[in-house]
């Protein structure tokens, strides 16, 4: 048990711990004001002791205490940033308010398929997004059974998604030759945007591929392109999603790793990106004198990640005449003024796309619209496979090819020519 006794002006506390090499060992700390300041302390230590280094026991803790403890213990150190913040946006705003003050080890399979039930008649919430609810339930309670042992069966295993009555609308849209051109004509004046939608339409990068390209990563010689790395946007605490990279913004961009290891690749590109890169390389060149020092540069700082712990890249923004004694990120994608805005940039414009110009748009439907025409054209698929940065080729398949009207037709005519050669 604990003992407290004073150690001249101040008191300490001291509990016995299990003796290493049969030498009895304690825990002693001092420094408190009052008897009753270090009694307080040394029973929540010695508990938290007892309990292996918990400060609950498993058996009582709430599901909420223990989302906050699966988030630091696996997600924060586990997960990408942006499935960080979308778990907790999950867990703050439907999952704490609804099974939180339950204890982890009371809930049953029935009480979250009312819960998952009830989200789905009350809230009106698409599917993609249900799922998302449910993954948040199952993998935490994964973890609970299969890795700590608080609980001993998964309740949320057999939890299943309310039934649909509307099959899922596939948001992807394949962009026409026409409409390529209609967009890139929209865009002409605003190079930054321009020069973006033509990468991502000729190479199929993701957008965070797109901007998180330097002009290091471009080989005119050789005509390829690297992928080692992408663009993520955080927000400084005080924040909110909304600002931009403007005045006292708080977004911060960060190069981040890939989504895969099949990401990380080098492609080949034609000479019609390959001569539009080129140009608009002299291009930032001329503006980086026109502007001269007001130019916006931009700089690679090696920071810790709070979370991991781990070693990450943070893109700092100076004027061209500040001296910064960084190695400079010359990112490929930016204002005139060499201001980057990152994937922000694309905010704006595929708002216009929508409304004025009229066509059904997302930044992937250019990685969608790539891979479509290629296999269209009689690519090979594993060749395709791996430009897109696909582990396999089902993936390419079953998520980025399309079925379009040029294919229907092809199907049809060579059962045509099957059926007459018969």
């Amino acid at each position: 048990m604990v003992s407290v006794r004073k150690r001249g002006n101040v008191y300490q506390y001291q509990y016995d711990i299990a003796p290493i090499n049969g030498k009895r060992k304690r825990v002693t700390k001092s420094g408190f004001k009052t008897k009753a300041e270090a009694e307080k302390a040394g029973m929540i230590a010695y508990n938290e002791y007892m309990q292996t280094g918990h400060s609950f026991k498993p058996s009582t803790i709430s599901y909420s205490d223990y989302l906050d403890y699966w988030m630091k213990e696996h997600c924060e150190i586990n997960l990408k940033y942006h499935t960080i913040e979308a778990y907790k946006n999950i867990i703050k705003n439907h999952v704490k308010p609804k099974l939180g003050f339950y204890r982890l080890s009371q809930i049953t399979t029935s009480t979250l398929q009312e819960f998952v039930n009830n989200i789905y008649v009350e809230k009106g919430f698409s599917k993609n997004f249900l799922k998302n609810i449910l993954k948040v339930l199952k993998t935490s309670f994964s973890y609970a059974t299969d890795v700590v042992g608080f609980v001993k069966e998964n309740p949320a295993l057999k939890v299943r998604l309310p039934k649909y009555d509307i099959p899922d609308e596939d948001p992807a849209h394949i962009f026409t030759k026409e409409e390529v051109e209609m967009i890139l004509n929209r865009f002409k004046n605003n190079h930054a945007i321009y020069y973006a939608f033509l990468t991502a339409y000729y190479t199929g990068l993701r957008v965070s591929e797109v901007f998180g390209l330097t002009w290091e990563d471009i080989d005119f010689e050789n005509k390829t392109l690297r992928v080692d790395r992408n663009i993520l946007k955080k927000n400084q605490k005080g924040g909110t999603k909304n600002r931009h990279i403007s005045g006292n913004a708080t977004t911060v961009w960060y190069f981040g790793t890939c989504k895969t290891p099949s990401s990380y690749r080098t492609i080949d590109i034609g000479d019609t990106l390959l001569n539009a890169l080129k140009e608009y390389k002299e291009e930032q060149e001329k503006n980086k004198e026109e502007y001269g020092d007001s130019y916006m540069k931009h700089y690679a700082k090696e920071v810790e990640n709070p979370y991991t712990k781990k070693k990450e890249i943070k893109i700092i923004n100076a004027y061209a005449e500040i001296e910064v004694a960084l190695p400079e990120a010359n990112l490929i994608f930016l204002k005139k003024n060499g201001v980057f805005e990152g994937t922000d940039t694309c905010k704006y414009p595929f708002k216009v796309i929508h409304y004025e110009l009229g066509i059904p748009c997302r930044f992937h439907d250019f990685r969608d619209t790539h891979a479509t025409r290629l296999i269209e054209a009689g690519a090979d698929i594993k060749a395709v496979s791996k430009r897109l940065g696909h582990s396999t080729i089902r993936t390419t398949y079953e998520i980025y090819v399309r079925v379009t009207s040029q294919m229907k037709n092809d199907a049809v005519d060579r059962f045509e020519q099957f059926a007459v050669n018969l």
